[in-house]
């Protein structure tokens, strides 16, 4: 735990086909929610760094993430500064979330309707009716 750890809602990888995401595209999302380390401190690695790690080209990286920035799964946010002009985007996955919101919604009224259906079946069935066996070896 103490080299870091990244939480994403299931959802995400379970209906990625849905949410129009491939293997590459979970693979930065992942590395841009690694760098997310505060609720207010949103995420700005660069592309070189991503593509270093899933050893690919930052060519590859601009060009998914700008697909997934025009899906509306992700928003980049410039930063610039008098002293070092442009540097690296910061990450918005507001709308990935929002898009995974439906699908969550959906498994959790799944799961609650399979609790639920447990329920009835184990209310039907009573309990045990348990007879005493004689004469048995």
């Amino acid at each position: 735990m103490k080299a870091g750890w990244t939480v994403l809602p299931n959802v995400i990888f379970e209906r990625q086909r849905a949410l129009g995401l491939d293997a590459i595209d979970i693979n930065i999302i992942l590395h841009i929610a690694s760098y997310w380390w505060t609720a207010e401190g949103k995420p700005f690695p660069s592309k070189r760094t991503i593509a270093a790690a899933m050893d690919i080209e930052p060519r590859t990286v601009q060009r998914r993430i700008a697909a997934m920035e025009a899906a509306r799964l992700i928003r980049r946010e410039e930063r610039r500064s008098s002293a070092n002009g442009s540097q690296t985007n910061v990450y918005h996955l507001d709308g990935l979330i929002a898009a995974a919101k439906p699908y969550a919604l959906e498994k959790i009224q799944e799961r609650d309707e399979k609790i639920q259906a447990k329920a009835a079946r184990a209310s039907r069935k009573g309990k045990p009716k348990l007879s005493v066996v004689k004469g048995g070896a």
